[in-house]
């Protein structure tokens, strides 16, 4: 009985796996196809990639990508981070369900919600929508998503090493960058991490709150995809998997040699 189980769980992680992996496979192998047509294979080849960075509308379209997700996950991790400590740490104070329900409204806010209220947001204020309020846009949207990661970490965090470096004279806003912000560093990173990769995914928010001159690339590719699938598309993509797992991995790595140095720092403190 214990064999079948076993058997029955290995078949269904391995057919689980890939249902969500295989598609991804088959795109990545595809953008390396000879052929100009995506469903006949016509052998290895580069060219594709060569093409597309050629395209100076893709570069374009990459480059605005790339900043606004950066800086949106920057602001965001900023503001998330400070909605968690508030959350965190302040109980039980006047209005606090009110600023907990803006702050994760939009975990559960279907996103064309979101796109619709900025844009007639933008619209009234008489704002040009562009690079800025797309940015701001993606920081409404990440913005939540770190306050939840932080406060996660923040929930289990020894306030007893913030207390010592106060009872030693260390000022609170001090204490804070020395003492509490590198432990929860990781949680922070992976906020970061999270945020940009929302931000890199995003097509319906853009759509609404962007204007001339600031197509990202999800938009380039859903607008080229609407007339057909073509090779230089697989190797778009196959880009921003790319450039999405090896951030995963460098953060991955950040955060286990942060992880290993507390406990290290903790084991010290303790035979200390």
């Amino acid at each position: 009985m214990k064999n079948q189980a076993s058997l029955f769980n290995v078949v269904s992680v391995t057919l689980g796996l890939a249902f969500l992996y295989l598609p991804i496979l088959i795109l990545v192998v595809y953008s390396f196809n000879d052929s100009r047509l995506v469903t006949v294979w016509g052998g290895w080849s580069t060219r594709w990639y060569g093409t597309l960075f050629h395209d100076q509308a893709f570069l374009d379209a990459a480059w605005i990508t790339v900043r606004v997700g950066a800086l949106s996950a920057t602001i965001a991790t900023i503001l998330g981070t400070m909605a968690a400590i508030v959350l965190v740490r302040m109980g039980r104070f006047h209005g606090r369900m009110a600023f907990s329900a803006m702050v994760y409204a939009p975990l559960v806010m279907p996103e064309i919600i979101i796109g619709v209220s900025l844009l007639l947001l933008f619209v009234a204020v008489g704002v040009d929508r562009g690079f800025w309020t797309v940015t701001l846009a993606h920081v409404t949207l990440t913005m939540c998503f770190v306050a939840v990661v932080v406060q996660s970490r923040l929930v289990t965090f020894d306030r007893s090493l913030e207390e010592a470096a106060l009872d030693l004279g260390c000022r609170p806003f001090k204490a804070f960058f020395l003492i509490t912000l590198p432990i929860i560093a990781p949680a922070v990173i992976s906020g970061w991490m999270l945020a940009f990769t929302l931000s890199l995914d995003d097509l319906v928010i853009a759509s609404f709150t962007t204007g001339p001159g600031a197509n990202t690339l999800p938009m380039m590719i859903y607008s080229q995809v609407r007339r057909g699938v073509t090779p230089e598309i697989n190797a778009a993509c196959t880009l921003m998997l790319t450039v999405v797992a090896i951030g995963v991995v460098i953060a991955s790595i950040y955060t286990r040699r942060a992880e290993a140095e507390r406990e290290r720092a903790e084991r010290l403190a303790a035979a200390g």
